[in-house]
């Protein structure tokens, strides 16, 4: 059995279920949960029962429950695992992450660590206190591992194809980004119904401060690869708007199976409606480069399922990943020329073969569409255990996150949780660059 045992925190969202959707060589079956008795805890158990189920490749999680209101406490005072896992409710989550470092216990964090701009020094006091204890604070970013997002890195490198980041203006940004999910939608094959609190923004906090953190993360690691971003410095918002969804009565019954609105609701309740405060937009510049990401939640897809799509303006191309109808709502990257990059572009695609070995180019009239194969790409789902196996293997032979990600993950939380507050008409303290 792997010395390494996962606690498992309180898990109400469905992404702690899907860290367990297969077994691991290095981490012990036996799993540890704590939390309160309350239904997060039931989904989460069916979720593993599900997979330990499946007719095809099942798991072999052993669960052991310790359902108790100082669960929190218990835990780290008990400490039955050396990893804890934090995939819940997302205010007050930081605290208990710092709990978990302090009993000198590695974290997997689900984004968001953190929704409200008031606990972005509890971040950097936790990631300060996992560094001086030799422990890792891993923020579970699956986004990450796209392999489009990797080949868009790649040309934007390359200063024959893409040429330097253009720094564009306010009204036209030098990069644009937004992301569409969907309330109703299915996971893992069944319908995911969605807990009430859910819609509490001061629970589950605004799409900025939550799927937002995918969209920033990818942005700046595309501009600035492998290198640290200091938000104190090099960071500069600028204006945030936010508008809510429309949720009906009989549509918050269908996902959540709730007969009626909970109490604390009752500040967004119109009528016989919620206004669903998820939908953001903020405009701000990092290291010159002028910034503009949208993060929406509508009801449900007319056709695919969420959509990322972003824009990078070079000085000698474009780079687009476009997931419309014309792509089959799949993610695809496109590059759109200002100069004759032809032969480098070739050039490039072609040295990509090793670590990416079957892309290739496709020419549209004046652009070129990178062709990835079915076999590069790997569903939302999947990106959960290929993270968790790079985590475990952090653990496993004690290797520090490389240095750049403590004050990339700063800036990071910084964007998003001041993008929420401007959006509420709070004052910013801008940082000037």
């Amino acid at each position: 059995m792997s010395d390494i045992g996962l606690i498992v925190v309180d898990p109400g969202h469905f992404h702690a279920a899907l860290v367990q959707r297969e077994m691991y060589p290095n981490l012990s079956p036996k799993v540890h949960v704590y939390a309160p008795v309350r239904p997060d805890l039931i989904d989460y158990l069916t979720r593993i029962f599900r997979f330990n189920t499946r007719p095809e490749r099942p798991t072999r999680w052993e669960i052991e429950v310790h359902a108790c209101p100082d669960f929190l406490e218990r835990m780290c005072r008990e400490r039955p695992g050396t990893v804890a896992m934090f995939s819940g409710r997302n205010r007050g989550k930081i605290q208990g992450v710092l709990a978990a470092i302090e009993a000198g216990i590695d974290v997997l964090a689900d984004k968001p660590l953190i929704i409200r701009r008031e606990d972005l020094s509890a971040l950097e006091t936790a990631l300060n206190a996992a560094q001086d204890r030799g422990l890792i604070l891993y923020d579970m970013s699956s986004a990450r591992r796209q392999v489009v997002g990797d080949l868009t890195r790649l040309l934007r490198g390359d200063p024959e194809v893409f040429g330097e980041p253009a720094a564009g203006t306010l009204n036209e940004p030098g990069v644009t980004a937004a992301s569409v999910h969907h309330i109703m939608k299915q996971v893992a094959g069944v319908p995911n119904l969605r807990p009430p609190w859910f819609f509490d923004i001061s629970q589950q906090g605004e799409s900025l401060a939550d799927v937002g953190t995918h969209l920033i993360d990818r942005i700046h690691s595309t501009l600035f690869p492998e290198e640290s971003i200091d938000y104190r410095t090099e960071i500069r918002l600028h204006a945030a708007t936010r508008w809510p969804t429309r949720v009906g009565s009989a549509q918050f019954r269908q996902v959540t199976g709730e007969p009626g609105w909970p109490e604390y609701l009752e500040p967004w309740i119109k009528g016989a409606s919620l206004d669903y405060f998820c939908n953001t937009r903020v405009q701000y510049q990092i290291r010159g480069v002028h910034v503009s990401v949208e993060t929406r939640w509508n009801w449900e897809a007319e056709a695919g399922d969420d959509t990322q799509t972003a824009c990078y303006r070079g000085s000698r191309a474009q780079l687009e990943l476009r997931q419309g109808a014309e792509e089959r709502y799949r993610s695809e990257l496109y590059v759109v020329p200002f100069a004759d990059i032809a032969a480098a572009l070739e050039r490039r695609i072609s040295a990509l073969q090793t670590a990416y070995p079957g892309v290739s180019l496709a020419k549209l009239g004046r652009e070129w569409r990178v062709t990835i194969p079915d076999a590069l790409r790997i569903g939302h789902e999947a990106h959960f255990a290929q993270m968790t196996r790079n985590f475990l293997d952090h653990v496993e032979h004690r290797r520090p996150l490389p240095a750049r990600e403590k004050p990339n993950m700063l800036a990071k939380y910084f964007v998003c949780t001041e993008g929420v507050g401007i959006s509420h008409g709070e004052t910013s303290p801008v940082i000037a660059t």
